[in-house]
């Protein structure tokens, strides 16, 4: 991987992070389209620039957090589905699902399908007033969050969705993801590190220090561009946007 792919893969990163199109699909992808070999390492670093994303929602959402420990309870509550399913499944995520870009295709088309889906069957119906979100319904949300450790499912669609369906206001289950996003993230990383920060070199830690930082710089700007656009708009565009990657994925790999 080179200092030009770090910056590209980050960008990627930064801007898709927040949106339904899967962060882990693009890079994969990208990284696949780039020529970029899958090694344990880009896997690794796939997960940790994460968190420089994530970083942004730290720096928007501080205020809003500290003066909110109800919420922050809520959100753990909601983190602990996909805490223990991670921990479970680890390495047979890292193994054969991340990297696979079949599977990152066939998660973006379904998932693609599923919105639209999903958005004409929410347009029938009246858009709920915001209510404060249960223990419960935190419960729930996150384990729609755990769909999404397969590539190219997104974690924003399946929280979103999750959301919505329990009948939560889309704004108010957008912010409630970005928030949910960061000990999801945190505890990625942390354990990544901790299963192969042997394996890391110093020009390998470079690379992930210049990733996290480039993500970081180019979420801020994601979310508050999404959050604007999602006041305005439906998740259709996004769900059509899947579909035609998907196909124009499987068109370019199969000429590779």
């Amino acid at each position: 991987m080179t200092t030009i792919h770090t910056i590209i893969l980050s960008i990627i990163e930064g801007i898709t992070e927040f949106l339904p199109i899967s962060s882990t699909g693009h890079m994969i992808l990208a990284g696949e389209v780039l020529g970029i070999s899958s090694t344990d390492f880009t896997k690794s670093f796939e997960i940790i620039i994460q968190l420089g994303a994530i970083m942004a929602v730290v720096v928007l959402y501080a205020k809003t957090l500290f003066k909110n420990f109800d919420l922050i309870k809520k959100t753990f509550v909601a983190f602990i589905p996909t805490a223990i399913i991670g921990l479970v499944f680890y390495k047979i995520i890292k193994t054969y699902l991340l990297g696979n870009v079949w599977v990152v295709i066939s998660s973006l088309f379904i998932g693609g399908i599923v919105l639209i889906l999903f958005e004409r069957k929410l347009a029938k119906n009246t858009q709920p007033e915001e209510s404060p979100i249960t223990y419960k319904n935190a419960f729930i949300i996150g384990l729609a969050q755990s769909v999404a450790m397969i590539p190219g499912v997104s974690r924003s669609a399946a929280t979103i969705v999750g959301g919505q369906i329990l009948g939560l206001s889309r704004r108010q289950i957008v912010e409630f993801s970005f928030i949910l996003a960061i000990p999801t993230m945190a505890a990625a990383t942390i354990l990544d590190l901790y299963k192969n920060y042997q394996l890391f070199t110093s020009a390998d830690i470079n690379q992930l220090a210049l990733g996290f930082a480039v993500s970081f710089i180019v979420a801020l700007l994601a979310i508050k561009s999404f959050l604007k656009y999602i006041q305005k708009h439906n998740l259709t565009s996004f769900g059509w946007y899947r579909i035609v990657l998907a196909i124009i994925s499987i068109i370019v790999f199969i000429k590779l």
